[in-house]
């Protein structure tokens, strides 16, 4: 066992986690926290913490920040080893996962030394009109598994650099990477300004229910994002909802066919497509229908499956064994419905990782606009191609989806180009490129992609913060 944190805030009930190469290779040891007293001690420190905390100057703040991202880059071998175990994505990719949440965690560092009064007209004379931002208080951040270091240290950045507590709620198959980076919090902030709380779901909605925190931060799917936002309606609580997402990237015409196929490829299969801004979609002009089946189909064969820690595995595992069996049910029902299965659709059988979670990467054509492969989130390596054949088809097919998380465009026409712009009904859009989004951008979506403020960049003290009104008269 490589983790062990069963003696956690007393213990609990244990659970383990397993490597989703090697299920039969336990990676940790946990305990779900249900203890009352517990908690209270969880919620009494945070307090504590946070009142010292939101006393320090947001310049030093921002600096202390600094310091603990720091040291996390110099940690980021150990924390993308422990996400590879229990998550399953390649090493670079856990690497990477990492060093991205650093970067948007010193992007929110500037955003604390730029924290400012900002002054309006006032409707009298003799008065001052100012506006104030203070910190919310404890804040509870409920993380996925599929980023276990990126999701946390999206909401751990934001929540510090504007004087807020911590508590975060893992997700019971990859808690590691969240004890790791609070272990590296305690040594640069007060005592329990950051902390861990294992424990399940519902328990997390029952506190928020209750009001025991001052907002919900939420990242997951749409099924247990109603959950959450019904527990913090409950309890008057802020809630911040980032959800799922079905992306769609519009193929109508490029002059390097190859580049943009690389740049969709690598947008749909990165982290085996368990992303929520995965592409999932091929929305493609008639003439290069055949070209681009052919060229993603190449890909797709090309990819290497294998354990995470392995240096030549390009596509790990799914990360547990439920999920599994939900790409292998919805996939087969795309193929029932319909749709033209080019490759993959089924298990794959790994050397050395015989009964691990690997599903080969697949390519669905011409998938129907109201079947599955066209609006379930199957979040997995599945990818699915619909021809069309003018603008207004393309863009009708685009936006007829519940969700409104990312959406793509690769054209050099500039009337479709401000069209997307203006048509498409997606949180974030991306035109010529894949859907890898900037540290310093809004990060959100419409629809029933997310509700609330948007997470990264500038955005963020809009939930981080409670605004006030303030009138100075003389």
């Amino acid at each position: 066992m490589k983790f062990d944190y069963r003696s956690h805030l007393g213990g609990g009930t244990p659970f383990d986690t397993v490597n989703p190469a090697r299920p039969d290779q336990v990676v940790g040891g946990y305990a779900e926290v249900t203890d009352p007293d517990a908690v209270d001690r969880v919620f009494n420190q945070a307090a504590r913490a946070q009142a010292e905390w939101a006393e320090v100057p947001p310049v030093v703040r921002g600096d202390r920040l600094l310091a603990f991202l720091d040291e996390v880059v110099a940690n980021v071998d150990r924390i993308a080893e422990a996400i590879t175990l229990e998550q399953g994505k390649p090493l670079n990719e856990a690497r990477n996962e990492t060093l991205k949440g650093c970067a948007e965690g010193r992007f929110m560092a500037g955003e604390a030394a730029r924290q400012q009064l900002q002054t309006t007209a006032a409707a009298r004379p003799r008065v001052r009109n100012l506006i104030l931002r203070r910190p919310r208080g404890t804040l509870l951040a409920i993380c996925p598994w599929n980023f276990p270091a990126m999701t946390p240290l999206r909401k751990l950045c934001p929540a510090i650099a504007f004087g807020n507590a911590l508590v975060i709620k893992p997700s019971q198959f990859t808690p590691a990477a969240a004890f790791l980076l609070a272990e590296i919090a305690a040594r640069h902030f007060p005592a329990g300004l950051v902390q861990v709380l294992p424990c399940g779901g519902a328990f997390a909605s029952q506190l928020t229910a209750a009001g025991r925190f001052d907002g919900v931060s939420f990242t997951g799917s749409v099924a247990v994002g109603r959950k959450v936002g019904l527990a913090a309606a409950e309890g008057l609580v802020p809630a911040q909802l980032e959800l799922g997402g079905k992306n769609g990237v519009i193929i109508n015409d490029s002059a390097d066919l190859d580049g943009c196929l690389d740049q969709v490829f690598g947008a749909a299969f990165q982290t085996g497509g368990q992303r929520c801004t995965s592409l999932s979609r091929v929305i493609v002009q008639r003439n290069l229908h055949q070209a681009v089946v052919r060229g993603l189909a190449e890909r797709a064969r090309g990819l290497r499956l294998g354990d995470g820690l392995d240096a030549t595995t390009t596509l790990g595992p799914l990360c547990n064994g439920a999920h599994f069996d939900s790409v292998k049910t919805l996939t087969a029902r795309a193929v029932d419905e319909g749709a033209t299965l080019v490759t993959g659709g089924e298990p794959a059988t790994v050397p050395g990782c015989e009964g691990g979670y690997f599903f080969a990467p697949t390519l669905l054509d011409n998938a129907g606009v109201s079947d599955t492969a066209s609006r379930q989130e199957i979040f997995g390596p599945v990818l699915s191609v619909l021809p069309y054949d003018d603008a207004d088809q393309a863009l009708t097919i685009l936006n007829d989806t519940e969700y409104g998380l990312t959406s793509s465009l690769f054209s050099d026409s500039h009337a479709l180009i401000q069209r997307f712009l203006d048509e498409s009904r997606n949180g974030m859009l991306h035109v010529n490129n894949g859907t890898v989004p900037d540290v310093n951008m809004p990060f959100g979506g419409m629809k029933h992609s997310g509700l609330g403020a948007y997470s990264v960049g500038a955005s963020a003290s809009a939930f981080y913060t409670i605004e006030q009104a303030a009138y100075l008269a003389w």
